[in-house]
């Protein structure tokens, strides 16, 4: 493509109804790209609807729910003459499986260099390249230290969130509490694993929009996420990070590529060894590197490599 004003359409069927990592994706890089060019978001049905899409004529179409939407983009090519580009958000598996080898996207996007390399085995049809996640810098802003002990987690309340891991750990560390923040079919098992093993002095959890964030992270000390494995990228990892948060996470190489020396990669689902991570990162003095490690996550930087690619 050339230096034109580009149309780029994305595809998102939950934005402004639900605060999920893909949901800000979608909205931080749109608001974005659509300083220097043409970007519209269709969401509910018209997210999924080919007839609406193929309404009118676009340079770039960005379906973010995968499968069926994903692959009737694909099939609209034949008709509208766009590029796709599909973003790795579901992480490695089945659902990214299908974007790549049935959608063949004309760029798939990985997170990490860790899902580059798995994409890579199975893009017979598709150029493979990396792009992560990113963070609004001026939104998300370094706090000062209050030392109360307090230990933020975000994510849905899914099980494969694993915040069980954490409640297990915090129940071995008297002085300590934790907020979660986040909602799903978890809640309730949650909430009483929560109330029994801390206490409702030392645990809460609650829902938040995307607006509150930035000073619930400045109401924390550390910030935690034991996800499992195939977790994509986890964008609250680099917003707490971005308010200069350390992190403690799992020790996989997705992690260790996005938190680098900004926090401690441990065993989580050993209690006892998450447990002593946790304690050892409230009481390391880990001076700006959070938010240094941020800094390489702007969403200025990350929607200036979408452009060159689409061009």
């Amino acid at each position: 493509m050339d230096q034109k004003k580009l149309k780029i359409l994305f595809l998102s069927r939950f934005v402004e109804k639900v605060n999920r990592g893909v949901e800000t994706y979608v909205q931080e890089l749109s608001s974005r790209l659509a300083k220097f060019h043409h970007v519209e978001v269709f969401g509910g049905s018209d997210a999924d609807n080919l007839n609406r899409i193929l309404d009118q004529k676009w340079d770039l179409i960005i379906p973010t729910n995968g499968r069926l939407q994903s692959f009737k983009a694909s099939v609209g090519r034949l008709f509208g003459q766009y590029k796709i580009f599909i973003s790795g958000q579901a992480g490695i598996g089945r659902d990214d499986l299908w974007n790549i080898v049935a959608c063949a996207p004309d760029v798939y996007i990985a997170l990490t260099d860790f899902e580059k390399k798995w994409a890579e085995k199975w893009a017979w049809h598709t150029k493979v390249i990396k792009i992560p996640n990113g963070v609004d810098l001026n939104r998300f802003k370094p706090k000062l230290k209050k030392g109360s002990q307090k230990v933020i987690s975000v994510g849905a309340l899914e099980w494969y969130k694993h915040h069980e891991y954490t409640i297990r750990a915090i129940e071995r560390l008297n002085d300590v509490s934790l907020l979660i923040i986040g909602s799903g079919p978890e809640d309730q098992k949650l909430r009483q694993m929560g109330k029994t093993l801390l206490g409702e002095s030392r645990f809460e959890i609650k829902e938040a929009s995307f607006a509150m964030m930035p000073q619930i992270y400045q109401e924390g000390d550390l910030f935690v996420l034991p996800s499992w494995d195939r977790e994509a990228f986890g964008i609250a990892y680099v917003e707490a990070m971005a308010t200069n948060l350390a992190v403690v996470a799992p020790n996989d190489p997705p992690r260790k590529e996005i938190i680098g020396s900004a926090g401690i990669l441990t065993q989580v689902s050993d209690p006892v060894i998450y447990a002593d991570a946790i304690y050892r990162a409230l009481h390391e003095d880990w001076k700006d590197l959070p938010r240094r490690q941020a800094e390489q996550f702007s969403w200025d930087k990350i929607s200036n490599q979408y452009l060159d690619k689409a061009r």
